[in-house]
């Protein structure tokens, strides 16, 4: 690993990113799916609808859900049968998804704290490997997406959906605006946190471009690697598969 990684516009130690990032999503997790809503004037959702019908569960399929602590993307695979692990790094973001879960009357999802970069199963256990608006708060991403490619079978399938760069004139222009003006007061008027929405909106700046990010899973071992622009790459679903 480099000496320093970024935490949004900062340059700092590899461990003082994985604990403040830690930080940031202690003190959103209660309210960070309404956050998502007004953030995204609701379009997280069909992102991750379409982010699922990619993935294609199937019944009796082993699942990895990693960053998943909320349970929104667990929530959608298991509804095909498929046997889904939801892991976070985060207990705070496992705790609500977990409520979540208890609600909607949801038994069959596995709870587990993990650490993308060090994950404690088995090699070759999972069918697919999920992520969604997770990768960039990773600390060391090439050795997660090196993990992702360890723990799935021969054949396994990898998708990631996260927020990119998107290359629509004019549009860039008003997003970027949005994004850095009037998130982190958004932030501070319903989560009583500006500072962690100014986070994630810098690590979406600092996030590699979609061709370097195809680059690095394809660095990791994945074969097939594409990606989907959403919104001309404000958002992107990667996918690559082991073989």
């Amino acid at each position: 690993m480099n000496k320093t990684v970024s935490f949004g516009y900062e340059d700092v130690a590899p461990e003082e990113k994985t604990r403040r990032v830690g930080e940031v999503f202690r003190s959103v997790a209660k309210r960070y799916d309404i956050m998502n809503d007004l953030m995204s004037a609701g379009m997280h959702r069909l992102w991750k609808d379409d982010f699922v019908r990619l993935v294609k569960p199937r019944a009796g399929e082993d699942i990895l859900d990693m960053a998943g602590g909320t349970g929104d993307i667990a929530f959608r695979l298991a509804a095909s049968g498929a046997s889904v692990t939801v892991a976070d790094i985060n207990p705070a973001m496992l705790e609500v998804g977990m409520e979540r879960a208890a609600e909607k009357g949801l038994t069959s999802l596995v709870w587990r704290e993990e650490n993308a970069e060090r994950l404690s199963f088995p090699d070759r256990c999972f069918d697919a490997y999920t992520i969604a608006f997770g990768i960039r708060n990773v600390t060391d991403i090439p050795a997660a997406l090196k993990e992702a490619h360890r723990v799935l079978r021969f054949g396994g399938r990898f998708f990631c959906l996260e927020f990119s760069t998107t290359t629509w004139p004019g549009f860039a222009d008003i997003y970027d605006v949005y994004s850095e003006k009037l998130v982190p007061r958004i932030g501070e008027l319903v989560a009583k946190d500006a500072d962690s929405y100014r986070y994630l909106i810098e690590s979406i700046r600092r996030f590699p471009t979609m061709p370097d990010f195809a680059r690095m899973i394809g660095e990791a071992g994945f074969t097939q690697v594409r990606y989907r622009p959403i919104l001309g790459g404000a958002v992107a679903i990667h996918s690559g598969w082991k073989v």
